[in-house]
């Protein structure tokens, strides 16, 4: 099971290699890895897309907050979340299938953002199952060439309650 962990991590060099080293020398995978700086900028974000069990998962999660540069590590896998990628796809297209290839675009909400006479690149954005639905669609057309941003995700807030409307009686 894929698993989703948040990384706040001083902005500082370095923090981004000991976060992959501390992977790679416990033979974790990295599915996909972002990083960023928050509003904070002496604070960025890692949000990191792995996978394995529990026992696995805890691992990992204390490894994380033993290295030097964090400041605070949260699995959002089971907890209310929103994730999102960014991919740039170059598709081939001919005379018949640009209109497809169109509605495809307009159905997946991506933008034409670039065109030629033998390619168009389209910009996709969405949660990764969104992503590779499009991909899936858009491979028989014949995809030259593509690149995603990776995972960034963020627990979602505590709802807000609407206040109580008072009834008048008139």
């Amino acid at each position: 099971m894929k698993r989703t962990i948040s990384v706040l991590v001083e902005n500082n060099f370095g923090a981004f290699d000991r976060v992959a080293t501390m992977f790679s020398g416990k033979g974790f995978n990295i599915h996909s890895i972002s990083i960023g700086e928050t509003d904070i900028s002496e604070v960025s974000r890692m949000t990191i897309v792995t996978q394995g069990d529990d026992q696995i998962i805890d691992q990992v999660v204390k490894q994380l907050n033993r290295l030097v540069d964090t400041i605070k590590v949260v699995d959002l896998t089971n907890q209310y979340h929103i994730k999102r990628e960014l991919a740039l796809i170059t598709v081939s297209f001919q005379k018949g299938t640009m209109e497809e290839i169109k509605n495809i675009c307009d159905i997946f909400r991506g933008k034409i953002v670039d065109i030629n006479n033998r390619s168009m690149m389209i910009e996709v954005t969405g949660p990764p199952d969104k992503i590779d639905a499009a991909v899936n669609v858009l491979t028989p057309f014949g995809i030259k060439e593509m690149a995603r941003s990776g995972t960034v995700a963020l627990r979602r807030g505590e709802q807000i309650k609407a206040p109580k409307k008072e009834t008048v009686l008139t």
